[in-house]
């Protein structure tokens, strides 16, 4: 799965209170309640790959083996997916129970149409076996809104054999090391400044680029929600990037050399290094089978360990007529046994340090950076404005690379935009 594409599925704006709704198929069209002795309960989400969706349909047999009383049918909205779950939320037909990416919570928590869940907990459900950045991704002022079902944070993949081949014996420690290792392993055969191979391939977007700010004491957002990444601390963060790419060209875009995304530039070996996620994995080991790489936490930066997490849960719709049964399903799918069949081939990671363990992950040489990465990691997320003050800090970021303007007037441009923006919206 691509991070660019995931994130695209979920990073849509604003509350819909009408319009057409996107395509989607399902597995059952009847709605909720009672089917004869059974209850029905709704679940929705996105679509996955096959092996996923054999994952899912394994899990979810297990529940209803295990609650013969109750039925789960199950939709895959395949397009557009925010903006049809919010406008059947206002509507009065959203699913009892669906997937909400941490992207998205704080806007939808804040709109009240999500059920509060801590009434529901009981001590068997063991919430500190949950890692708490991902935990608390879903949670505001105290209260519950969901619990999380996987999640991904960001590695170091690098490629063995350039490594070998540049010296290199391990992976870098500090982003000034980075720095070091992009420029012995990036190959420019023609000297012409444009590399047959990059020592790191990065990405313009915020969601690669926020988990910089706070080793530097800088945010995204401030208290009231609005765009404050435009300091100095911010561009004390993002400068060694824009140095990497404009100045020193060790550095370069999957655009740049005719792929779409970091997994591929990687994998095609375009980049001897890439900060991606769990998702690359399978990517790689299905499409480029002959390559040797692995995996290590990021570097630290300004001496302290940084990382993002993508993270999704499932959440309640406020208005479901089945509540017992759709709390019976969460606490199953994000409980021990249903999250280990779930994430039982790597595909996702669990959000259970239990089931972690139980799977070997901690200790496996791909995915262990992962989930050491989990205990640290910042969520992506950034209050329910950050759609907006995303779309526009790509934008400036990207001017920036490029060299149209400094990195200083980029990030000042952008988030007087975005709060402009928020503004007329407020």
């Amino acid at each position: 799965m691509k991070i660019n594409k995931m994130l695209a599925t979920v990073g849509v704006t604003g509350m819909l209170l009408g319009g057409v709704l996107a395509g989607c198929s399902s597995d059952s069209s009847s709605g909720s309640g009672d089917d004869g002795d059974k209850t029905v309960v709704e679940l929705a989400g996105w679509g996955a790959s096959p092996e996923e969706k054999e994952l899912l349909q394994q899990t979810l047999e297990a529940f209803e083996e295990e609650h013969p009383n109750i039925e789960v049918k199950h939709e895959v909205v395949s397009d557009q997916y925010m903006d049809v779950m919010k406008t059947r939320l206002v509507g009065g037909e959203a699913a009892d129970v669906f997937y909400l990416d941490a992207s998205e919570a704080p806007g939808l928590i804040d709109t009240g149409v999500l059920e509060p869940l801590n009434d529901y907990v009981t001590d068997d459900f063991d919430l500190e076996d949950f890692q708490e950045p991902l935990l608390n991704a879903f949670k505001s002022e105290g209260t519950y809104y969901g619990f999380p079902k996987d999640f991904s944070t960001l590695s170091l993949f690098y490629n063995k054999e350039a490594f070998e081949e540049a010296g290199l014996e391990g992976p870098p420690e500090t982003w000034e090391e980075l720095q070091e290792y992009a420029e012995k392993l990036t190959v420019d055969e023609d000297g012409d400044g444009q590399p047959e191979r990059f020592g790191l391939g990065i990405s313009q977007e915020l969601a690669r680029q926020f988990y910089k700010f706070q080793p530097h004491g800088g945010q995204v957002t401030d208290s009231e929600g609005n765009a404050a990444f435009a300091g100095d601390n911010a561009i004390e963060a993002l400068q060694p990037v824009v140095d990497m790419y404009t100045d020193e060209k060790t550095a370069g875009l999957p655009s740049d050399v005719g792929t779409d995304w970091g997994g591929d530039m990687f994998g095609q070996g375009k980049a001897a290094m890439v900060i991606e996620g769990n998702w690359t994995i399978p990517f790689l080991e299905n499409n480029f089978q002959q390559l040797e790489f692995t995996t290590t936490e990021l570097p630290t930066i300004n001496g302290e360990k940084a990382t993002a997490a993508f993270t999704v849960a499932y959440v309640m719709n406020k208005e479901s007529e089945v509540k017992d049964a759709s709390w019976e399903l969460i606490s199953y799918l994000t409980g021990k046994d249903g999250m280990e069949i779930w994430t039982s081939k790597g595909f996702a990671l669990p959000t259970r340090q239990s089931v972690a363990e139980e799977l070997g992950y901690a200790d496996d040489p791909l995915r262990g950076s992962f989930i050491e990465g989990s205990a640290y990691a910042q969520p992506w997320q950034a209050g329910k404005n950050l759609p907006t003050i995303m779309n526009n800090f790509d934008n400036q970021f990207s001017s920036a690379l490029l060299g149209e303007q400094s990195l200083e007037e980029a990030l000042k441009k952008a988030q007087e935009t975005a709060n402009k923006e928020i503004g007329s919206a407020n």
